[in-house]
C-alpha cells in the first residue's frame, strides 16, 4: 500500500495533508525517514511512525449506528444528509451502510467497509433476520399474526416470506409490536401492515441477525462493534 494512502486511512488527514507530513520528514518506516509519498509499505509487517508515534492499520472497520429519522441510508445524496455524515471521525472514503432504513425509520444500522460481510448479510439466500419494533395505528390481532406467518401479499401480487409478528401491547386504537422479517423490500414493514388494514406510526430496527441495538446508544450516536459482537455477526448460527 502507498504510504500516503496508509496514513490517510489511519486518520492523519487528507491525501494532500499526509503528503506534506511525509515531505517534511515526520514519517519513518522501519526506522528510516521516508520523504516519498508513493513509497510502498506492508501495513501489517512494516513499522510505521508519525512523529515518533507508531501507527496501526485496520483494514476493516465496523460501527453500530443508532440511526435517527431524517437521514438516508446512502453514502451521498443531493437532498438529504446521509448516515455516513454522522460518522464524525470518518477519515476513510470506503465506508457504507449495510442495507437501508427508510428516511423516517430509526435504529440499528451497520456501517463498515467490509463488502464480503455486507454481501453475506444482505444476500436473499442467507435469510438474514431483521427485527423491528413498531407502533401501529389499529388493533393488531392474532389473525394478523397468522397472516404474517403465512406470508402477506404486498404490491398487489408479491407474497412476502413468512414473518414472525409479536403483539407487545394494545391500548385503545394503537398497538406496539415486534416483527421479524427475512427480506428487505422497499417499505416492506409499512406495506405489510397496510395489507392488513393498519398503519405504521413509528418504526425502529432493533436487531440484524445476531447484532442487537445497544440501548445505551443515543440517536445519531455510533460506536465500534466489540469483538464478541463481530464474532456473533459472522457466525453461521442465528439468535432465536
Amino acid at each position: 500500500m502507498r504510504l500516503d494512502k496508509l496514513l490517510a486511512h489511519c486518520g492523519f488527514g487528507t491525501r494532500k495533508e499526509v503528503k506534506q507530513l511525509i515531505k517534511n520528514g515526520y514519517v519513518k518506516v522501519n526506522g528510516e525517514i521516508i520523504k516519498k509519498d508513493k513509497h510502498h509499505v506492508d501495513p501489517v509487517g512494516d513499522k510505521v511512525y508519525v512523529d515518533d508515534e507508531e501507527i496501526f492499520y485496520q483494514e476493516y472497520v465496523y460501527y453500530m449506528l443508532n440511526k435517527p429519522a431524517g437521514y438516508v441510508s446512502a453514502t451521498e445524496d443531493n437532498l438529504y444528509p446521509t448516515v455516513i455524515d454522522l460518522i464524525e471521525d470518518n477519515y476513510r472514503q470506503d465506508l457504507f451502510p449495510v442495507g437501508r432504513l427508510d428516511i423516517d425509520t430509526e435504529g440499528l444500522l451497520l456501517i463498515t467497509n467490509d463488502g464480503v460481510l455486507a454481501h453475506q448479510l444482505l444476500s436473499p439466500k442467507k435469510h438474514c433476520p431483521k427485527v423491528y419494533y413498531a407502533k401501529i395505528r389499529g388493533v393488531v390481532t392474532n389473525d394478523d399474526v397468522q397472516t404474517f406467518l403465512s406470508g402477506v401479499i404486498i404490491d398487489q401480487e408479491y407474497q412476502c416470506q413468512s414473518a414472525h409478528l409479536k403483539i407487545l401491547s394494545t391500548i385503545e386504537n394503537e398497538s406496539e409490536i415486534e416483527v421479524e422479517i427475512y427480506e428487505g423490500k422497499f417499505h416492506q414493514v409499512k406495506k405489510m401492515f397496510q395489507a392488513v388494514g393498519k398503519e405504521v406510526l413509528y418504526l425502529k430496527r432493533i436487531r440484524m441477525k445476531n447484532l442487537i441495538l445497544d440501548e445505551n446508544l443515543q440517536l445519531g450516536a455510533y460506536r465500534p462493534l466489540t469483538d464478541e459482537e463481530l464474532d456473533r455477526l459472522k457466525s453461521e448460527t442465528v439468535l432465536q
